[in-house]
């Protein structure tokens, strides 16, 4: 009696994967963020502008804020094992974004001073505002990385089929929208900031989305 012949399991090849290189760029940002960090700590350009003096601090704000960064780490998660292609467009906007951003504020020295050094609270909320005061400084702000991050977020949930078909870009862009006002609530960035960042993403929108190709808009239908 013959023997079948055994299965032999498919585990993928190195090919599968390659795409996880593209996690260095968040390696190399970080290192850059570190480096400006340390580097860009006085005799800034001050980002300022008058409309700045008209928004209140609100301490609420600060908790859409500090969403900004478990969300870029869920999508970079997601998109790293379910749609690799969608990924890599994710990670170039973050590299050309968060990237390029820091460069130029490691070459044009910028910061804001529009931080209050005293709170009528203390609370929860509060606490929060000052460990994130701590930990990120008041300089490197134009453009906002946020507001970046929020595009990128967003296009990646157009992009994505899966994402698409489950209408969270319809959450996406209000809750960007929301953590994108958090940043000038918090007094983590001026209004300038807010508003450089907008055509920056916008640019890097057409350069990596070129825009949306027709037929991945229509996987998702």
């Amino acid at each position: 009696m013959s023997k079948s012949p055994r299965r032999k399991l498919k585990i993928g090849t190195i090919d599968d994967f390659h795409h996880f290189w593209y996690l260095l760029i968040w390696i190399v940002y970080l290192s850059l963020f570190y480096l400006a960090e340390h580097l860009v700590t006085e005799n800034y350009w001050v980002s300022y502008l008058p409309i700045d003096d008209q928004i209140p601090f609100c301490r609420f704000f600060i908790v859409p804020y500090c969403l900004w960064h478990p969300l870029l780490v869920l999508m970079t998660a997601y998109l790293i094992f379910t749609d690799p292609p969608a990924f890599k467009r994710f990670m170039l906007y973050i590299g050309f974004g968060f990237g390029g951003s820091i460069i130029f504020c490691m070459l044009f020295p910028n910061g804001q001073d529009l931080r209050p050094t005293d709170f009528q609270q203390n609370d929860c909320f509060i606490w929060l505002v000052k460990r994130i005061y701590a930990a990120d400084t008041n300089t490197n702000v134009i453009p906002s990385m946020h507001v970046i991050g929020c595009a990128a977020l967003a296009l990646a949930c157009f992009d994505a089929p899966r994402l698409r078909a489950k209408k969270l870009h319809l959450v996406m862009l209000p809750f960007g929208l929301l953590i994108s006002m958090s940043t000038v609530f918090v007094k983590q960035h001026s209004m300038l900031d807010v508003l450089v960042a907008i055509p920056v993403s916008a640019l890097l929108c057409v350069l990596i989305y070129k825009p949306f190709p027709r037929n991945r808009l229509q996987q998702s239908a």
